[in-house]
C-alpha cells in the first residue's frame, strides 16, 4: 500500500496533505497555546518540537505510526488561518487493525466544522487505504467541542475513564469513542 499515493485527502472545503517544513511557524502559532494543549495530555509546544513532529513522515507499518495530515481550508472564512489545524491517524495495534484518531485546530478555526469534516476524510481513509477495522479517540470529558466531533462521525462512547490523567496538580475524566468499519457511513 502505498500511502503517500493516496495523498492529500480533499472534501468540498478542506485540503488534508501532509506536512512540510515550512508549515512549522503555523503549526507553532496554535500549538504553543495553552488553550489547545489543555485537553491534548501534554504541555503546549515549543518550536523545536513542532519542527520535529513534522519531520516525522507519514507511515503505517509498525504500531506506532502515524498519519499527521495539515487542515487548509479551500477558502478560508475571515479570520481563519490558511494552516487552520491538523488531524492524525496513529496504528495502535496492527494485528487487530486498530487505530486512534485526533484533531487539533487554531482557535481562530473553532466552530466552522473543519474539524468533523477533516476527520472524516480521515476515518475514511482508515477504514479503506489502511484497511482498519476499528477507529477509537480519547476525549476529555471537559471537551465538549471534540465530543460533539465524535458523536457526528457516529462514534459511540465505549468508556468513561474516571481520573485516568493528571494535569497541572487536577484529576481529569477520559471518554473514549469507537466506530468499526462496517459502521462508518463515510
Amino acid at each position: 500500500m502505498d500511502l503517500l499515493a493516496a495523498l492529500p485527502l480533499r472534501t468540498p472545503r478542506l485540503t488534508l496533505r501532509p506536512f512540510t517544513p515550512e508549515d512549522t511557524d503555523a503549526m507553532y502559532a496554535y500549538q504553543r497555546l495553552p488553550e489547545v494543549a489543555r485537553y491534548l495530555y501534554r504541555p503546549p509546544r515549543t518550536r523545536g518540537e513542532c519542527e520535529a513532529v513534522i519531520a516525522v513522515g507519514a507511515a503505517w507499518e509498525r504500531e506506532g505510526d502515524r498519519v499527521l495530515l495539515a487542515v487548509c481550508p479551500v477558502a478560508p472564512a475571515p479570520g481563519v488561518p490558511a494552516l487552520a489545524g491538523e488531524v492524525s491517524l496513529n496504528l495502535r495495534d496492527r494485528r487487530a487493525r486498530q487505530a486512534e484518531i485526533g484533531w487539533s485546530l487554531h482557535p481562530g478555526a473553532v466552530g466552522h466544522g473543519y474539524a468533523t469534516e477533516a476527520a472524516r476524510a480521515l476515518a475514511g481513509l482508515a477504514f479503506t487505504t489502511l484497511n482498519a477495522h476499528r477507529v477509537h479517540a480519547r476525549v476529555d470529558t471537559e471537551n465538549t467541542a471534540s465530543v460533539r466531533v465524535c458523536e457526528r462521525l457516529g462514534m459511540r462512547r465505549e468508556a468513561h475513564l474516571v481520573e485516568n490523567d493528571l494535569r497541572e496538580g487536577e484529576w481529569g475524566d477520559e471518554f473514549v469513542y469507537g466506530l468499526l468499519a462496517r459502521e462508518f457511513g463515510g
